[in-house]
């Protein structure tokens, strides 16, 4: 009997169009002939199933089920793809926990890091970023060649949405694999967020899935405006390059201040430092910064509640935030 495979996509932030692209592309490229095979709308209060014939029926809190005509089909398994709340506070975890339907979240080591090992077991597909969000860790491509040739029956998707910062992508690595889809975004280092412009990069046969899957539901991804500024952003590689670099020897800079200020972090290679102090605790920090509108994020996860991850602006912005630190952990 084939399992029944929630793909949960949505989420409460923004990033909710991200999220059901990301299903989308997941239920092309899971095999529907060993699973059967479903997208889990969730937007709010609103959980939805789609449906084959392309209606949607609502889902039963009360055991993760619903009913397609006079039959209930359970969950046996749920592949979380949202972005931000409820999919990366634990909500949702503790929700499936609770109703001991298992899901798939690999933890990473002590140091932050992706156990590669992790993934040499069965599995329908392996997707993950690199730099890590919200660590800013980069993997090495021969840590990511071990993981793609572990599991060549399914789909690897390497998210380098961060990788022009400082890292080498997996690119070349798309010669050798078939199994191999990488996406990158204009949003990062580009600054182009609200274009919601991003690509993937595969195989042929992989890149005619996506495309299907595409055409069936949103030929138009892309207004006029959004094609353009795209087209432009390409065309002027010397300010990329002038605005990248700004941006990696401001981090550096940081990195630089913050150790000298009793903060360990790993050594990121994205836009952001994900960091922890030594004696005063993230939520003090967190809040005596938005005090004086200095605004950083905060995690209440376990584990990483005591962590702050901290965005490079300009260097001015990032001299305002080392200034204030140093006045406020003298007196803590």
């Amino acid at each position: 009997m084939k399992r029944n495979i929630a793909i949960v996509a949505g989420g409460d932030t923004s990033e909710i169009v991200v999220s059901l692209r990301s299903a989308q592309g997941i239920y092309s490229f899971i095999d529907k002939e060993k699973y059967n095979l479903y997208i889990v709308e969730m937007e709010g209060r609103r959980w939805e199933v789609q449906l084959p014939d392309g209606n949607k029926v609502p889902v039963d809190r009360n055991d993760f089920s619903f009913t397609n005509g006079t039959e209930k089909v359970v969950f046996d398994f749920a592949y979380i793809t949202i972005h931000g709340t409820p999919g990366e506070d634990g909500r949702l975890q503790g929700y499936f926990d609770m109703l001991r339907i298992p899901y798939e979240t690999k933890a990473l080591d002590d140091a932050f890091e992706i156990r590669v090992e992790d993934y040499y077991g069965e599995n329908g597909g392996v997707i993950f970023p690199n730099p890590n969000a919200p660590t800013g860790i980069l993997m090495p491509l021969d840590k990511i060649e071990d993981i793609i040739a572990h599991n060549r029956d399914v789909i690897v998707v390497v998210d380098e949405a961060y990788i022009d910062f400082g890292g080498v992508s997996a690119l070349p690595l798309i010669e050798k694999y078939d199994n191999l889809l990488i996406v990158q975004t204009f949003s990062k280092s580009r600054s182009m967020a609200g274009m919601r412009i991003g690509y993937a990069m595969g195989n042929a046969k992989l890149i005619r899935y996506i495309n299907d899957v595409k055409y069936s539901f949103n030929s138009y991804t892309m207004n006029r405006t959004a094609l353009a500024l795209g087209v432009e952003a390409i065309r002027d590689r010397a300010y990329f390059e002038e605005t990248r670099k700004k941006i990696i020897e401001t981090r550096e800079w940081t990195k630089k201040e913050l150790r000298a200020l009793g903060f360990t972090f790993g050594d990121s290679m994205s836009n952001f430092i994900f960091a922890s102090h030594e004696r005063v605790p993230a939520t003090e920090l967190f809040e005596a910064l938005r005090r004086e509108h200095i605004y950083v994020r905060h995690f209440t996860k376990e584990r990483i509640n005591n962590y702050l991850r901290i965005s490079i602006g300009t260097r001015e912005e990032m001299e305002t935030f080392i200034r204030f630190l140093k006045e406020y952990l003298k007196e803590a």
